[in-house]
């Protein structure tokens, strides 16, 4: 009985330890649908909160700004000296 809880204690350490997979978010896109359920998620690929509230109808799901947008920055113009 002993080695059995021992072998349970050792098997719960070792799981324990894996490692976690990520929530990913596409920097591609602004706005994220966060869909709920057993098994969540986020889909980003919507271009903005009004496409992605329409599609969320009737659906367990939420739209949030994506944190992870990478916004294209307009290239800088170099200052001109008088």
């Amino acid at each position: 009985m002993r080695r059995a809880r021992l072998a349970l204690f050792a098997i719960g350490l070792l799981l324990a330890g894996a490692p976690a997979h990520a929530q990913t978010y596409d920097p591609s896109y602004p706005v994220c649908m966060q869909i709920y359920g057993p098994v969540g998620y986020f889909d980003c690929r919507y271009s903005s909160l009004k496409q992605c509230r329409f599609l969320a109808v009737g659906r367990s799901a939420t739209c949030v700004a994506n944190p992870y947008f990478a916004q294209k920055k307009p290239p800088r113009r170099p200052s001109r000296v008088n």
